[in-house]
């Protein structure tokens, strides 16, 4: 595998979180670099696709899914927490006030960090795109996952987001949150087994569902959501969490 590519998708998400950075200078706010990141992993499908060599079909392919989650969840991600950035994410306001004077510099190394990260999740792409020969079931099996994946990511987003409008304070059982606390996130890290199928089980393809399955359960996912929803939901949310998933969907405890 040529890492050509990749280095040249290192430099140019390098280059656009370094401008984003810069941009929170002013408005101290970083609520703009998860979806940067998003935007930045389908910018790498598109990149890779049109560069490297392989089977065309399968390329467009590994492109259109890479490219149809990452908008989705970039417009999710924009319309939700950036667009007016009126405040920021309670994550970065908690890491700017632990690092006081050295946030500019502690959160430059953050930055790239981000680009680092979206280049290494994007090589499940690039080895995807990269197994040799026409389309055959496996690649259709992949299809549909993504498909499927990126249906259930949608579907949850938006009961929540309509439960939120009925019921402002109150802890989500509606839909598929009845039967998974973080159904959004389950969908997202099923997502990456697409790449998996279409690479043929190549071993870089497998960085996609174990490297987010860490992130959601030890970084930046489950951990913090939890905590969030405690703090504001208390008893009610303690009360969700004794019956009901953390992650895998699966059907209720009843509610002693």
């Amino acid at each position: 595998m040529s890492w050509l590519l990749p280095l040249w998708g290192l430099l140019g998400v390098g280059l656009g979180m370094a401008a984003l950075w810069a941009r929170q200078l002013r408005t101290r706010n970083a609520t703009s670099v998860d979806a940067a990141w998003a935007f930045a992993l389908g910018a790498l499908a598109v990149l890779y696709a049109a560069l490297r060599e392989g089977e065309l079909a399968r390329r467009t392919l590994v492109a259109v899914i890479a490219a149809a989650w990452a908008g989705r969840l970039f417009l999710h991600l924009f319309w939700n927490r950036v667009r007016g950035e009126a405040k920021e994410d309670g994550r970065y306001r908690a890491m700017r006030e632990h690092w006081g004077e050295r946030a500019p510099l502690y959160f430059f190394v953050f930055y790239q960090g981000q680009a680092v990260v979206a280049v290494l999740f994007s090589l499940v792409f690039y080895a995807a795109m990269g197994r040799a020969g026409p389309l055959d079931g496996w690649d259709y099996v992949g299809a549909a996952v993504a498909v499927i994946a990126v249906a259930g990511e949608m579907v949850a987003d938006q009961q929540l987001a309509r439960w939120r409008r009925q019921h402002p304070g109150k802890t989500c059982r509606a839909g598929l949150w009845r039967y998974s606390r973080h159904p959004n996130y389950f969908f997202e890290w099923t997502h990456w087994f697409a790449y998996v199928c279409i690479g043929g089980g190549h071993l870089l393809t497998w960085l996609g569902p174990v490297l987010m399955f860490l992130f959601l359960f030890r970084l930046t996912g489950i951990p913090y959501t939890e905590k969030q929803a405690l703090k504001s939901r208390g008893e009610d949310y303690r009360r969700y969490q004794e019956t009901t998933s953390v992650f895998f969907p699966w059907p209720p405890k009843e509610d002693a």
